[in-house]
């Protein structure tokens, strides 16, 4: 049985009238009051729309799930604006969905007001899985949900659009652009998502419009449920892309150290694919690779299926021979799949110096390691930095190749650099992007440095000069060294 209907929630900052939210609700065969059923929550990525096809679920639904699946505030036919996760809204929507569903006879209840309850969806519709859960945790004491399974996610949404404050240009602009059709966002947001994308900075709010972009994202993720003191002591599946370019893995890696409680992460499998938010990568060249070799090999299929069968056994308590809890599985680029305790860099590697040019010029590949050498988790560079202009930039990541000619990025990925006044011999730490990668034997690991990237176009140095790394060290994630 599927039935549609939408509930009122609370208003859009600054306006008194409350919002509707839309939803389409799956009812699995022989499920009534004698014979309650678990439920799924879905919710859809920024810019789409709930489901409203039983075919979207069907395997849940053979399974006896039930599901709910919902349009978010300012998408589809729900009403206001996205407030992009924000507990005071969002975050309310969530918790009076999950009312709804614990007042449903035929959704089996762990306790009066709490169905049995679990969560999917990708990116924004992991969003919503963090904030509900999170909530129910801060006005209930308990998450309420049983289980999440959020892919390609963030922890910090502002680290995550801007890195070390520098704006990722094209992902700025697909996000209001996306948001343009259904009038989702409000308009001082927009304005500051195009102010970004254009001057590589945020504004600070004392513009027409008056937005501060860094303080309207402050609340909008697990990092401000942190600070509060808060972690969810729930089983997570946690899905992220490798090759994401705009909540990149080390989101992922945050969300599992951070949200979730280490008895919680004993329940949990986290799970790294070549995918996710993925932009072509020409500039420093990466690679094109789709694939989800850890799925494959502890479910036997996609990330889907490895739901299904981690739902089975967190929501119904069957034991379905599920193996992986407590672990990272991280795809690599030639679609093997590396099983680690632990993503910490416990190896330094001395590189020497390392000069980049700023604005524009090549990229400098400095030799790190050569193969074969398996690397998985997040390393970063120390080193004492000097520029002689302010204002420059430049972007370092991990690449793989026989030569400096052929070397590509592992991931996709690079992090930014930024100095903002001139300065000498100064001792700094650069993040890298978290990485999977075998380097197989005739090949180098290498450190990739460039003065520019096609996901910060145009977010480069602000003058010509050169960025110097003196007595640079690599710390490195190494498995089985």
């Amino acid at each position: 049985m599927t039935t549609d209907g939408c509930l009122t929630s609370v208003p859009d900052p600054g306006t008194d009238e409350p919002v509707e939210i839309c939803w389409t609700l799956f009812r699995p065969a022989g499920a009534d009051r004698t014979a309650p059923v678990p439920m799924i929550m879905h919710s859809h990525g920024w810019g789409g729309s709930r489901e409203t096809e039983a075919s979207a679920f069907n395997d849940f639904l053979k399974r006896g799930y039930g599901v709910l699946s919902f349009d978010q505030r300012g998408f589809g036919e729900s009403g206001g604006q996205a407030q992009v996760m924000d507990p005071a809204h969002e975050g309310v929507d969530v918790r009076r969905l999950v009312r709804m569903v614990a007042g449903l006879r035929w959704v089996q209840q762990d306790a009066p007001g709490d169905p049995r309850l679990g969560a999917i969806g990708g990116s924004y519709g992991g969003g919503y899985q963090f904030v509900g859960a999170f909530e129910e945790l801060r006005t209930r004491g308990t998450p309420v949900f049983d289980a999440l399974a959020p892919e390609i996610t963030w922890h910090d949404l502002g680290q995550s659009l801007a890195p070390e404050d520098v704006v990722r240009v094209e992902w700025a602009a697909a996000l209001g652009a996306a948001a343009v059709p259904t009038d989702a966002l409000p308009v001082g947001v927009y304005q500051a998502l195009v102010e970004g994308a254009v001057t590589g900075s945020w504004p600070d709010g004392d513009g027409p419009l008056g937005t501060d972009i860094e303080a309207f994202m402050r609340d909008n993720g697990p990092r401000y449920q942190v600070a509060q003191g808060r972690r969810l002591d729930i089983p997570v599946l946690l899905g992220q892309g490798t090759t994401d370019s705009l909540f990149p893995l080390e989101q992922g890696f945050r969300n599992w150290q951070r949200a979730i409680t280490p008895a919680a992460r004993r329940d949990s499998i986290f799970v790294g694919y070549n995918g996710g938010h993925v932009l072509p990568a020409l500039f420093p060249r990466g690679i094109d690779v789709t694939s989800d070799p850890c799925s494959a090999r502890l479910a036997g299929g996609d990330f889907r299926a490895l739901s299904l069968r981690f739902f089975a056994e967190q929501l119904r308590g069957r034991d379905t021979g599920l193996r992986g809890y407590g672990r990272y599985h991280l795809a690599t680029r030639d679609s093997t799949c590396t099983t680690v305790r632990t993503v910490a860099a416990d190896r330094a590697v001395e590189i020497g110096t390392v000069r980049t040019p700023t604005v524009a010029g090549p990229q400098v590949l400095t030799p790190v390691q050569a193969g074969p050498v398996r690397v998985a988790g997040t390393p970063y560079l120390t080193g004492d930095v000097t520029t002689p202009t302010p204002g420059s930039r430049a972007f370092y990541g991990l690449a793989v190749g026989t030569s400096p000619a052929d070397a590509t990025l592992v991931q996709n990925n690079v992090l930014p650099l930024d100095e903002p006044t001139a300065l000498t011999d100064q001792r700094r730490r650069v993040d890298l992007p978290s990485v999977a990668v075998d380097v197989p034997r005739g090949q180098t690991l290498y450190l990739l440095s460039s003065p520019v990237s096609d996901t910060f176009v145009g977010m480069g140095g602000r003058v010509p000069g050169l960025v110097t790394i003196e007595d640079g060290v690599v710390h490195l994630p190494l498995v089985g060294r």
